[in-house]
């Protein structure tokens, strides 16, 4: 795979993390902590491995439906009560294919084996390429990741022009048609798991919704939740480098989602996945063939509290790389975020407003405040 190989491949992730520390160095007394930590852990506790509840969705997945309404039901309720308990929870029988999810794996790889230069500028995906924290003050705030974090507005044609963008004319000019063949297929492999994972998403967030409001009402139905589509969600392809620094470095920093729901097919092999479970980290164990599901803040805010937008994070490997694939269910930023019921927690909001928020104040402090921002 020649077009893919480089030995400039990965990001300038190293010089970011010592210019950070440096910085440090440089500027508090107490700078000299950072020589043997980069980032200080929350305590000295081992974080324990955890098996998020596992929930066979198949009646709702598969042409045949449930069995009864009592299958469903259980269904329903297993799913609501991780949502509430958790704010994760694990899939299986889920309808989203091994083989698709394996061909995503392989595909990943040859994309970000590119040279780092032609990943950061000649479009690829909708020059939708990110890597660490540009904006980093500290080494707290830095994820040692990079990522493609693809609007699939691109990827399924509705794009302006009705073309999907998978990198700069130039750029592929200057390749052979073998290697022009290789982009389409990652382009085509990337439509079906947008797909695959957008059915499994919308039919989780109508489920959800009905536990609430019970079935049959109508923002338990088809359209739920209002403003999402194929034109408004994201997929992001993540990799985790090795990390020769320090096995404590964020692969992706401490963070709630900004979405309704969250679909996650994780390295099935390396671990790294943390979330925060009864004020202290867990380490969610990997299980071949599962997906993990989460809410985002938006689900959270409709549900007034009900369901749970749960911090996590993601913790480097010193010596393997990890990769990951997520699909964001998220509306179209005039979409206004009301809640199930009243009196609500929460003033009503639209997504671009509350996106704009979050930039707002990670910009301004580093972090995202998040929903508190929206409180009666």
């Amino acid at each position: 795979m020649p077009a893919f190989a480089g030995s400039a491949a990965g990001p300038p992730l190293a010089d970011s993390y010592y210019a950070l520390l440096r910085r440090r160095r440089g500027g508090a007394d107490e700078a000299g902590a950072y020589a043997t930590s980069t980032v200080p852990s929350d305590d000295d506790v081992p974080v324990a491995e955890c098996e998020l509840p596992m929930i066979d969705v198949g009646c709702l997945t598969s042409d045949d439906g449930c069995s009864s309404e009592a299958e469903r039901a259980a269904c329903t309720a297993a799913i609501a009560r991780a949502a509430e308990e958790w704010g994760f929870f694990q899939v299986r029988n889920h309808g989203v294919s091994q083989a698709l999810l394996d061909a995503m794996r392989r595909e990943q790889a040859r994309l970000f084996r590119l040279p780092f230069e032609a990943k950061a500028t000649a479009g690829l995906l909708n020059d939708s390429y990110r890597w660490g924290t540009p904006t980093a003050t500290s080494p707290q705030q830095l994820s040692w990741s990079e990522a493609f974090h693809v609007p699939l507005a691109g990827v399924s044609g509705s794009a302006a022009g009705g073309t999907c963008n998978f990198g700069e004319l130039t750029t592929l000019r200057s390749r052979s048609s073998h290697d022009r063949a290789d982009v389409a297929v990652c382009r085509d492999v990337t439509r079906e798991v947008a797909g695959a994972m957008s059915k499994l998403a919308g039919t989780l967030a109508r489920v959800l919704a009905e536990a609430v409001l019970g079935r049959g009402r109508p923002a338990a139905g088809e359209r739920f939740p209002e403003g999402c589509d194929e034109t408004t969600c994201f997929l992001r392809l993540n990799r985790y480098p090795p990390c020769p620094i320090s096995a404590d470095a964020f692969g992706l920093v401490p963070h709630t989602d900004s979405d309704f729901l969250t679909v996650l097919c994780q390295d099935q092999q390396v671990g790294g996945l943390q979330l925060m479970k009864g004020a202290r980290w867990v380490a969610v164990k990997p299980i071949p063939g599962a997906l993990i599901v989460n809410i985002g803040d938006l689900f959270q805010a409709w549900s007034n509290n009900r369901y749970k937008s749960v911090e996590h994070k993601v913790m480097t490997n010193a010596k393997t790389e990890r990769y990951s694939v997520a699909y964001f269910l998220c509306p179209s930023y005039d979409s206004p975020i009301g809640t199930c019921e009243e009196p609500s927690l929460y003033r009503t909001f639209t997504f671009g407003e509350y996106r704009r928020k979050v930039q707002e104040d990670v910009k301004r402090t580093g972090k995202k405040v998040g929903l508190p921002n929206f409180l009666v």
